[in-house]
């Protein structure tokens, strides 16, 4: 058998490899030039201040000197097994009683801030005890009656106010006890500095005749307005 001869065609050659690379430049033009539709730009996320639930205060950063926030077990007091009359001294305390003392259950109980305010509040009695604590030793004058002189702690009334939002044109506030006792007292007078809502007594927890859980202290003002066994505060 002869061999064939093949002719080199470098026109030919020249043609169908212009040809191809025409091909190969459509399908890969083909392959790139899908139209994509741009996502809408994705803006940077704002800074978002979440109020807290009503039931919630943030709490202020853990070590801080004035927040016991690693709160220990405290055992609610009990009633003495007598009471002394109205007026009279509480021999355990040295403090003198008014009032008919309330039995609250600690697990229950809550502080309600109301009214004009921006952020209600439902207070549990660990949710007062984790905020900013201040102890003062303060005169409890009843006038015509008696004086005592007694060491309280507890949170600043100031800093209640200031988490609940008061609102502008808010000018009193009514405190109500566990028995319905309740007094007003002005906006302007409640923000001093001094004025606390105590749960404690000489470094232990109020004894129930003088307020247990928690009472209102309002130095220089008389006894009659500080509130003992705290249920409420409304903003007017």
């Amino acid at each position: 058998m002869e061999n064939l001869k093949i002719k080199p065609i470098i026109g030919n050659q020249k043609s169908i490899l212009l040809t191809v690379s025409i091909l190969t430049l459509i399908i890969l033009n083909a392959c790139t030039t899908v139209k994509i539709t741009p996502l809408p730009a994705v803006q940077a996320a704002a800074t978002t201040q979440v109020n807290p639930a009503p039931n919630q205060i943030p709490l202020p950063t853990a070590g801080t000197i004035s927040t016991p926030c690693a709160l220990p077990t405290i055992i609610a007091p009990t009633l003495p097994a007598v009471t002394p009359g109205y007026t009279q001294k509480d021999p355990a305390t040295g403090l003198h009683v008014t009032g008919k003392a309330q039995i609250i259950d600690l697990a229950s109980y809550r502080l309600e801030i109301t009214g004009k305010i921006n952020h209600p509040l439902s207070l549990s009695y660990d949710d007062l005890r984790c905020m900013p604590k201040i102890t003062s030793t303060q005169n409890l004058v009843c006038p015509g009656f008696f004086e005592d002189v007694a060491t309280w702690a507890g949170v600043p009334l100031s800093y209640i106010l200031e988490k609940a939002g008061v609102q502008n044109g808010a000018e009193m506030l009514l405190l109500t006890s566990a028995d319905k006792y309740s007094v007003m007292i002005p906006i302007k007078n409640a923000l001093a500095s001094e004025n606390m809502l105590a749960y404690e007594w000489d470094g232990q927890p109020l004894p129930i005749l003088h307020g247990f859980p928690v009472r209102a202290i309002f130095p220089g003002m008389a006894g009659g307005k500080w509130v003992k066994w705290l249920v409420a505060i409304d903003i007017y």
